[in-house]
């Protein structure tokens, strides 16, 4: 009988194993919108990752956060994704001490940049996650707080089998649509033309929002820095595509 018993929670334990194998390997993953690239650190941004992580990084959490305790204000919300190195978004927030930024990212190096640049000039309008943008503007970011999303220069991922992990969705902008405040808008940048095609299509067919230029025009001197790919695009001779979408009231 004890053998009997053994040999019975082998077999369960072995058709466990079993389903958990099958099941990981037939579970559809998400597209992720950005590769994670391993690149070289100096010893200026790790000591700044080090030093100064707990006072302007907000961990991510499935709540949203309290952008009153966060800030210790009630000014305007700008949230940038995927900043990069962070030279724009940190020239925006010592320009505008009025209003308050997050920036977006999971790069290390920028983001210890980022935090150096942060702690220089003494910034306290300025907080970063590290995290997946789509799951903090899901979960972290209360409905009707962002009174500008700026996206500048996403990955275009230009070749066609690539074209799915765009960040730039139909059900990527109905989500985040709720998360602007009324008159809040969408700021998206490109100097890859077929992705400017690409958002327009998206933006001009979402319910709840409106072109700010009218019918499938971009905007002119759009009032942002410029960017690290910005500059880069323009030297490859690219032009530049600035697309601004209000939140109807």
């Amino acid at each position: 009988i004890a053998c009997e018993i053994i040999s019975a929670v082998i077999q369960n334990f072995i058709d466990a194993q079993i389903w958990v194998a099958f099941n990981n390997k037939n579970r559809v993953k998400p597209l992720k919108s950005f590769v994670i690239r391993a690149s070289r650190i100096t010893n200026a941004q790790k000591l700044a990752l080090e030093k100064y992580w707990k006072l302007y990084i907000i961990e991510f959490t499935k709540n949203p956060i309290d952008l009153g305790l966060t800030f210790k204000n009630q000014a305007p919300l700008i949230v940038e994704v995927g900043f990069g190195m962070g030279d724009s978004l940190l020239e925006m927030a010592k320009n505008h001490a009025d209003k308050n930024f997050i920036g977006i990212e999971i790069h290390k190096p920028g983001i210890g940049k980022l935090l150096h640049g942060i702690a220089t000039e003494k910034l306290n309008n300025l907080k970063i996650f590290c995290h997946d943008a789509s799951e903090v503007l899901k979960f972290s970011i209360a409905e009707n707080t962002i009174s500008k999303l700026l996206i500048l220069f996403p990955d275009p991922w230009h070749k066609k089998k690539h074209n799915k992990r765009r960040l730039i969705q139909s059900a990527f902008i109905d989500s985040v649509l709720p998360k602007l405040t009324k008159g809040g808008c969408i700021h998206l940048a490109t100097d890859w033309y077929p992705y400017a095609q690409h958002m327009m299509d998206v933006l001009e067919s979402t319910n709840g929002a409106f072109n700010i230029m009218g019918e499938r025009k971009y905007c002119c001197n759009a009032d942002r820095p410029q960017t690290k790919f910005e500059k880069r695009g323009e030297n490859l001779g690219h032009n530049i595509y600035d697309l601004i979408f209000e939140k109807e009231t």
